[in-house]
């Protein structure tokens, strides 16, 4: 490994460890303390989300003179039975509920949780929806309200679609209607709420649905899972944005700006609403969870103008899990709820990964040979960079007795040592930076799947060799001790990667021309990965343990094929070649610009000297 690989093994790793810090490496699985969920209603956006009392469900039983009195046309609304249906597809159970005339849960049918319970994405214990317009009577919450509905239990047919109506009459032509689609195979639910009359008694210009949600806990690893859990959203100019996922306080913005959609978004699941036209405003807010059965409460606050609900407005929920492909087709730039990593490398995962990942899948079954065979095709695409970067150690190598000698020489003036390296380099014909451009090169596939395997749903749950689940850290052995920066687990695949990147920094040791401490650097580095990604997915970690032994293949197969002493000819014979050679313009330009500094310091020198 010659200086420059080492300076670029030395950057990844200050950037993960950077990453680890401010982005907590996640810690071992939490018991889950049986407390009480949290029970939401109808809030204020300057109420803390802990303080919110549960939804009443008791049936109104007011004098109805009173209720017309309080309510006006909407009291015939305000008192009746509750009832619930559920409409059952091939990936979904919803549950209706005519008060309110809305979803009060839903259970994800193709996914369990980590302890393997049914996943219900959320219900009337952990979610609330309220929609409240401004009346000749004052505030009415429209979710408070009986709807009437013919709709009963009943199972969706693959390919099928069904509607759910709801219809609350409210006399002389009025009435407020909620119409619901549920399509078999879809994880979106299409919505449309309107307002029927009613216009001398609805003084206020807009409509506010209030979404108050306690985020539960699906994964095994609490800590991974909370800092990434946010609420995201999409405006009319293309910008995806969100709240700061990582963080122990509470965060809130005010949107003013059309608003395209909104999503409580975590980890691998998603719960969000997709406005046909656009909100007009949006308070969103974030509170961390003590409860382990919850991950984060979230609380969005969205205005739609009346007269889109006069006209019907139209929406979309989604209810289901975070496959960058699935999310695609939802709506645009919905897909950005799965994180593929900064602009500089997502752009791998995005257009090459995830297809190349998704084709793999519809043939192979076993996630961990799919890994194998990216890895087996990365690494054959780079192969010609590899064999490269090999071919300049080796110059380097053959070009070590004239370096030691320049060293010797020169060793204690870095400029004019510096100076005739590059002499030396352009005698020869030899150019150290072919060692180093194709590790940069490199760089955006390494970084891309240090984002892309931790974030992919399809990996939750899928068992290799020791592995349970390649989402999150495997378990080789369970200590009885936490060690810091560690955990209290150990790793198998993120040893073997350890132990793998070793074996790789020996092998490029036996052609590099870096000594002293450098050459020490290259095996102090996976030691300090070995601890930064303990606890990150196995699936990454066992992605760079095969990317390791296949680079260290093909090296050996390389140097199998490479004669030094045909390339220390070469070398002599660009010795001869550029004997008589002029130097290029750049040239001359770099070596005049390298004296000016060389006598700049000397000057320097000399002036520090005279004070003295």
């Amino acid at each position: 490994m010659d200086k420059n690989q080492t300076i670029g093994l030395v950057l990844i790793a200050g950037i993960l460890i950077v990453y680890s810090i401010f982005f907590t490496p996640p810690k071992q699985e939490e018991p889950i303390v049986n407390t009480d969920s949290t029970s939401v209603e109808q809030v204020d956006p300057g109420q803390p989300i802990e303080q919110i009392a549960p939804a009443a469900t008791s049936v109104i039983e007011e004098d109805t003179s009173k209720l017309s009195e309080k309510f006006g046309l909407f009291a015939g609304a305000m008192q009746g039975e509750e009832k619930n249906f559920i409409v059952e597809t091939q990936n979904a159970k919803y549950t209706f509920s005519n008060k309110g005339g809305g979803i009060e849960s839903v259970e994800l049918k193709d996914y369990v949780t980590f302890d393997n319970k049914p996943l219900i994405l959320f219900d009337k214990e952990s979610s609330n929806k309220s929609l409240n317009i401004a009346t000749t009577k004052g505030n009415i919450d429209l979710s408070s309200l009986y709807f009437n509905s013919k709709n009963t239990n009943q199972t969706i047919s693959e390919g099928d679609s069904t509607i759910i109506r709801f219809s609350a009459d409210l006399g002389n032509g009025n009435s407020i209607e909620q119409t619901y689609v549920i399509h078999s195979g879809k994880y979106d639910v299409d919505y449309e709420l309107k307002v029927n009359g009613l216009r001398n008694d609805i003084i206020g210009k807009d409509l506010t649905l209030t979404w108050v949600n306690a985020m539960r806990r699906f994964e095994k690893n609490i800590d991974d899972s909370r800092n990434k859990t946010t609420i995201r959203y999409y405006t009319l100019d293309e910008d995806s944005d969100n709240l700061k996922a990582i963080s122990s306080d509470p965060q809130q913005e005010t949107l003013t700006e059309g608003i395209k959609w909104l999503s409580f978004s975590q980890k691998f699941f998603n719960a969000g609403i997709i406005a046909k036209n656009a909100f007009t405003q949006a308070t969103i807010e974030t509170i961390p969870a003590t409860d382990t059965t919850v991950v984060k409460n979230g609380l969005m606050q969205l205005t739609v103008p009346i007269a889109d609900v006069y006209d019907g407005a139209d929406f979309k929920y989604y209810y289901g899990p975070q496959s960058y492909l699935g999310l695609k087709k939802v709506a645009e730039g919905y897909e950005d709820n799965v994180y593929m990593g900064y602009k500089l490398v997502s752009w791998v995962n995005k257009y090459i990964i995830v297809n190349l990942f998704a084709f793999l899948e519809k043939y192979i079954g076993n996630y961990g040979l799919i890994i194998m065979i990216i890895v087996l095709i990365v690494k054959l695409a780079l192969f010609p960079l590899t064999r490269k970067s090999y071919l300049s150690m080796a110059k380097m190598k053959a070009l070590k007795p004239e370096l030691d000698a320049l060293k010797e020489k020169f060793g204690k003036d870095p400029q004019k040592m510096q100076q005739e390296q590059m002499a030396l380099y352009r005698q020869f014909g030899a150019n150290p930076l072919q060692g180093c451009l194709p590790m940069v090169l490199q760089m955006p596939i390494l970084f891309a799947m240090f984002f892309f395997f931790p974030n992919s749903i399809e990996l939750r749950q899928q068992s290799f060799l020791w592995a349970n689940d390649l989402s999150t850290y495997d378990v080789l052995v369970n200590l009885p001790f936490t060690i810091p920066f560690y955990g209290a687990h150990i790793s198998g695949f993120t040893l073997l990667m350890t132990v793998s990147t070793i074996l790789y920094t020996w092998s490029n040791n036996q052609v590099s021309t870096v000594q002293g401490p450098m050459k020490s650097i290259g095996y102090v580095m996976p030691v300090i990965f070995m601890f930064v990604l303990n606890s990150y997915s196995s699936g990454l970690t066992f992605y760079y343990f095969v990317s390791n032994i296949i680079t260290f293949s093909q090296q050996t197969l390389i140097r199998k094929f490479v004669d030094e002493d045909k390339i220390r000819a070469t070398l002599e014979e660009n010795k001869k070649k550029n004997s008589n050679k002029k130097k290029s313009k750049f040239a001359q330009g770099l070596e005049e610009a390298m004296k000016a500094s060389r006598e700049a310091q000397k000057q320097k020198q000399l002036q520090k000297k005279k004070k003295k």
